[in-house]
């Protein structure tokens, strides 16, 4: 995309769509902004996200909202100790025709779907979970040595709640890595409870209308990955990627004390992509060190394992990401 004026008309188309859907899911969610500005991002990059918090703080409504905001297929998993790998991909069975002839039909699960809502995700066991590895990342499934491709875009939003251990099983690292972001869904201020309360429990019930389609979304990604970004620019999410590990030179003390595994390359690979969408949010077509600072912590949080001292002494990731990126500087450039 070269020509000036081109991609200045569709830098603003871009930001004006962006503001449509948030003011459309702002219907439903009251506050919330950094993390509907999250999950727009994980839609626009063809990511995943993982959304974390107590209940009741409207993490499965931010999800409908979304999906009612957009004209896409939407379906709902809740996940249970007893849910199987074949209640969420889909199953083989045998079917019969009025002749007596006898063949194969594959009767595909509610991951077949644009959006899909992974309701308390860590509440199924590890077999289940892992069923999601290959959907996750490859866009597909294979069932009986077949492999079935998803409908684009095909985005993942799961939730979990962090306090209630009985019953749960942590997600491995590995289905972890598969998220663009994991994002913390934070109490509500006491101006936001009242607008909360105001919503809630008077007659009116606010409805959610339809605002992109699935030709604009895919337009959308493409011009994403469109963006500039400049060496330096993608040197500094290196350098922060190579601090997360604690036998890099450049990693700060709060690494080496207390991290076991820094973040993978996907977590570079997550910030850049991000880094992309946060610039066209603020109407630029070239992404900055600053918006590369805004995305890391959602992109990296999840990334990184503490070790045995860090849980001891309850060493949060986000703190050790706050002194990681303070103390990585910008290249010249």
């Amino acid at each position: 995309m070269s020509d000036p004026n081109s991609v200045a008309a569709s830098v603003e188309a871009f930001r004006k769509d962006v503001a449509t859907l948030r003011a459309e899911v702002g219907k439903m969610i009251v506050g919330q902004g950094d993390i509907v500005d999250g999950v727009i991002t994980c839609l626009i990059a063809g990511g995943h996200a993982l959304l974390e918090g107590v209940p009741g703080l409207g993490k499965t409504m931010l999800v409908r909202s979304m999906a009612d905001a957009l004209s896409l297929n939407f379906s709902r998993v809740q996940f249970t100790p007893d849910l199987m790998p074949a209640d969420i991909l889909g199953t083989t069975v045998i079917n019969e025709d009025h002749t007596g002839h006898k063949e194969f039909e594959f009767r595909p699960g509610p991951i077949f779907a644009n959006i899909v809502l992974a309701d308390e995700v860590n509440r199924a066991t590890p077999k289940t979970q892992s069923a999601l590895l290959e959907v996750m990342q490859e866009h597909s499934i294979t069932v009986a040595k077949k492999t079935h491709k998803l409908e684009e875009p095909f985005f993942v939003l799961a939730t979990q709640n962090p306090l209630e251990m009985e019953g749960t099983y942590p997600l491995p690292e590995a289905q972890l890595d598969r998220f663009l972001f994991k994002l913390h869904v934070e109490f509500p201020s006491r101006d936001e409870l009242h607008s909360i309360l105001d919503r809630t429990t008077g007659t009116e019930h606010p409805t959610v209308r339809p605002v992109l389609d699935q030709p604009r979304i895919l337009a959308m990604k493409r011009l994403a990955r469109d963006v500039a970004v400049a060496r330096h620019v993608q040197d500094y999410v290196i350098r922060v990627l190579e601090a997360t590990h604690a036998d890099r030179a450049g990693a700060p003390d709060i690494v080496k004390q207390f991290v076991r595994f820094g973040a993978s390359p996907r977590g570079a690979q997550a910030i850049l992509i991000a880094a992309k969408i946060q610039a066209l949010f603020d109407g630029r077509f070239s992404a900055s060190v600053d918006d590369v600072r805004k995305v890391a912590k959602q992109a990296l949080r999840h990334r990184m394992i503490l070790n045995f001292e860090g849980e001891a002494e309850g060493i949060k990731t986000d703190q050790v990401l706050d002194t990681v990126l303070s103390s990585v500087t910008e290249a010249a450039k």
